[in-house]
């Protein structure tokens, strides 16, 4: 029985208008305050949780009463949304 014929394959070269652009601002780092303000926020979050639970609804504001919980909570959510932008 005859052998087939082997074909080369083309080299794959991606369009020029649908290539992404490497231009220096998207491998540029991120600024040194992205990780730093992300993790204060984080220990703030964590720590107004901590002191509302352990003082038994009185501080930090003792009016807010449960809106406590969503600015230790906001607090941490912002802190991704931060830590979303770091390169």
């Amino acid at each position: 029985m005859p052998k087939s014929q082997v074909r080369k394959k083309k080299v794959y070269t991606p369009p020029t208008d649908i290539r992404p652009s490497t231009t220096a601002q998207s491998k540029k780092p991120s600024p040194v305050w992205v990780p730093a303000s992300a993790v204060a926020l984080i220990v703030i979050g964590i720590s107004w949780l901590v002191v509302y639970y352990l003082s038994e609804q009185q501080y930090p504001v003792a009016a807010w009463q449960y809106w406590n919980l969503a600015i230790g909570f906001g607090c941490m959510v912002a802190s991704l949304g931060i830590l979303s932008r770091w390169r």
